[in-house]
């Protein structure tokens, strides 16, 4: 059974779906089976990996198409569900259902049956809290969390945390606080360090070693690309594969 994790912030900007993509596409150029879900309405992960798609999470969510039919390939060993603005219809047809529990299992019991397909299913959720994003939550089993080196992401942090402690309390279903990842790093930013600091002492051993801040990050996805194949020699992509390692080596 394939590992389903999450890469979660409840704030936009902190390399959110930068992770998703380049972690997704480090394990699956090391020989790993890999899906990339995109929860979010702006459909960030079909854009930054080039791929043109005909059924999207909403088609599913909607019952307009099963899983097989959504999912696409985006490179070898790596598979997509795109997101677009047609996730809205999806949401507000959840919140019509007349069962709460069943509109907050959605998710998982429309992609039942994916994670023995794959090695690893990658969830981007939206940078706000949405019942798409509690049902996402009931999918997955660890989180990432990338944090930006601000104090305002900081804070956002602690919600993620209240937010898991939240979901521990449903019967049967656990989310664990699998890592955080400090990105936009820079060593000569005093708050930056500061941050860093923070973050290593109240998340012990749970904080990988930072995503440095880099130009070619912010380049690869209108170049469609991965930082691998954009700039493979960048200290963006050695950070990355280092936070590859640390997955793998977890697994």
């Amino acid at each position: 059974m394939g590992r389903c994790i999450g890469i979660m912030n409840y704030k936009g900007g902190t390399g959110k779906t930068t992770t998703v993509v380049n972690l997704g596409a480090g394990l699956a150029m090391r020989g790993a089976r890999v899906l990339c879900v995109d929860l979010d309405v702006q459909g960030s992960l079909a854009m930054c990996l080039g791929v043109s798609y005909t059924y999207s999470l909403a088609h599913l969510l909607l019952g307009q198409a099963d899983a097989p039919a959504c999912i696409v390939r985006a490179r070898d060993n790596l598979d997509l569900i795109a997101s677009d603005h047609n996730v809205l219809q999806a949401e507000g047809e959840m919140w019509r259902m007349n069962d709460s529990w069943a509109a907050r299992q959605l998710l998982a019991s429309k992609m039942h049956g994916l994670e023995d397909r794959y090695d690893y299913v990658i969830l981007d959720f939206s940078p706000s809290a949405s019942i798409l994003g509690e049902s996402g939550l009931r999918y997955i089993r660890e989180l990432i969390v990338p944090v930006s080196m601000s104090y305002m992401a900081l804070a956002v942090t602690r919600q993620v945390v209240e937010t898991l402690k939240n979901i521990a309390q449903i019967p049967g279903h656990y989310v664990r606080l699998y890592l955080i990842v400090p990105t936009l790093y820079s060593s000569r930013v005093r708050q930056d360090r500061e941050v860093l600091g923070i973050l290593q002492r109240y998340f012990a051993g749970r904080v990988t070693e930072p995503i440095r801040a880099n130009v070619k990050l912010g380049e690869a996805p209108s170049h469609r690309m991965t930082i691998y194949e954009y700039s493979p020699r960048s200290k963006a992509a050695s950070d990355y594969n280092r936070l590859v390692e640390r997955v793998l080596r977890d697994g």
